[in-house]
């Protein structure tokens, strides 16, 4: 559809090279409807009879149709997605159908067409999103009363409800959701009537396009419309990050599961045996979404490097952006497809917990915060503290066998109910500042988490309302 330039075929080996069939087929129906905006645009400003412009969409919605049920099968001769619509339209058109590309470049075209799929696939990640989200709050409320050793350098720290560390994912996926959200907000706009860089000497009407398609604005400069790729990375410092929380809960989940720890129980519906040896219970699918994680990462990387030494405008660089895009939205809604039902059957063991609290030293703090309510100073009761487990090391005592009268001698004003202090639910319950680990502010965090999540369906409510109509 180029050739009036050129005096030679392209070389076949060019065109394999070239084709992008593997990468846009999949956004045939997205070309499709924005080719209908642009026809119904060119009749409304007077470019094109209504006549034709009812033949041409009544077709597309037929070639709709075809692609969707496999009789529309692609030529890798036509080289990519918009090719192929226009020849299969041109043929069983005419010349009605050779006029679809009026005013219009392949620049802006697939640009419309990626950021409307973008769009359906953002939607499809948030309804999956949400489920996680909806499963972590459940979580945490299920586990509210259920105290845990809290971890700093893998170390014990301080005692802490489970349901705050099912919180603490959970907050980590709500930023992600909002970046989410910032994405589809960037891939909200609309580059259709740009061309291939500069507009257009056609009374063009990018408003009506942009209506048509559900965008809530038009690009505002044409070269940009045509070389940005900024919807493209916001998507995938989105992913990027939603692999890293996602790994990062699988660690801790790996982590607590070991025999080493035992207090994480996984459901054998998601956990794999070994061909060797019998005994083995392997958490392969937390390893697989720690795994894919670097998949997610990779697509940032690969989208900004491609970026960075391209010159305005368009450059078929572009093209490979959505080999990286496209694996990344399958990889995340794959993740998001075993991660609620697995977190909602994950257990935990709290005899084998509360084994974890047998020396006593994870309520070090609270006996340091103790002597400051009775006028020590922090430093120095840090030091007293630290010395009187130093002495329970040196003699193999649990900082809890102390006795009142010990206490006395290692740490002078030291309280008589210092000794009802030191339990799992005395020292997560006494933590009960705001954001804090006790199982109250747990139950208070879910409960503004759940506010928040619903706020946020509600904005992506408005952008699923906003999302225009496929033929098929």
């Amino acid at each position: 559809m180029w050739k009036g330039r050129f005096s030679q075929d392209m070389n076949e080996a060019v065109g394999r090279f070239t084709q992008s069939l593997d990468l846009d087929w999949r956004t045939v129906q997205e070309d499709i409807r924005g080719s209908a905006a642009h026809v119904r645009m060119l009749a409304a400003v007077g470019l094109l009879p209504h006549d034709e412009a009812l033949v041409i969409e009544k077709e597309l919605a037929r070639i709709a149709r075809d692609a969707a049920s496999g009789e529309f099968r692609p030529k890798a001769e036509l080289e990519d997605v918009h090719m192929n619509v226009e020849s299969l339209l041109t043929e069983r058109t005419g010349d009605t159908g050779a006029k679809l590309h009026t005013g219009r470049s392949r620049n802006d075209q697939s640009g419309t067409t990626v950021r409307l799929a973008l769009r359906r696939e953002i939607l499809a990640i948030w309804d999956m999103a949400r489920a996680l989200l909806e499963t972590l709050l459940e979580k945490a409320l299920e586990h509210a009363d259920t105290i845990v050793p809290g971890y700093t350098h893998l170390q014990q720290a301080q005692p802490v409800s489970m349901g705050h560390f099912w919180m603490a994912h959970f907050q980590a996926f709500l930023r992600d959701a909002r970046k989410l959200m910032l994405a589809y907000d960037a891939a909200d706009e609309c580059p259709l009537g740009c061309g291939a860089l500069a507009g257009s000497t056609l009374p063009l009407n990018r408003e009506f396009t942009a209506h048509d398609l559900g965008f809530s604005k038009m690009c505002e400069n044409s070269m940009d419309a045509v070389a940005s790729r900024d919807h493209v990375i916001a998507f995938h410092y989105f992913a990027a990050l939603f692999g890293v929380h996602a790994s990062r809960l699988s660690e801790d989940l790996i982590i607590y599961f070991t025999s080493e720890f035992g207090w994480v129980k996984l459901p054998d519906s998601f956990c794999t045996g070994s061909s060797m040896m019998p005994q083995k219970k392997n958490p392969d699918v937390l390893e697989l979404l720690r795994g894919k994680s670097g998949q997610l990462i990779g697509g940032l990387v690969d989208a900004l490097t491609m970026m960075k030494g391209t010159p305005l405008t368009f450059n078929r660089d572009f093209q490979e952006d959505k080999r990286s895009l496209w694996r990344s939205c399958d990889a995340i809604k794959g993740m998001l497809e075993v991660m609620p039902p697995l977190l909602s059957e994950v257990a935990v063991d709290t005899d084998a917990a509360r084994r974890g609290f047998a020396d006593g030293f994870i309520f070090a703090t609270d006996v340091a915060e103790h002597l400051v309510e009775r006028g020590v100073p922090f430093r120095k009761s840090h030091e007293i503290v630290g010395n009187a487990v130093r002495w329970c090391l040196e003699n193999r005592r649990a900082l809890t066998s102390l006795t009142a009268e010990e206490w006395r001698e290692h740490a002078p004003g030291a309280g008589d109910e210092l000794a009802s202090l030191l339990t799992p639910e005395r020292s997560a319950g006494r933590r009960d500042t705001y954001g804090g680990a006790s199982p109250r502010q747990v139950r208070l965090q879910a409960e503004r988490g759940r506010e928040k999540l619903g706020r946020l369906a509600s904005e992506f409510d408005d952008y699923r309302d906003s999302y225009p109509e496929l033929f098929a």
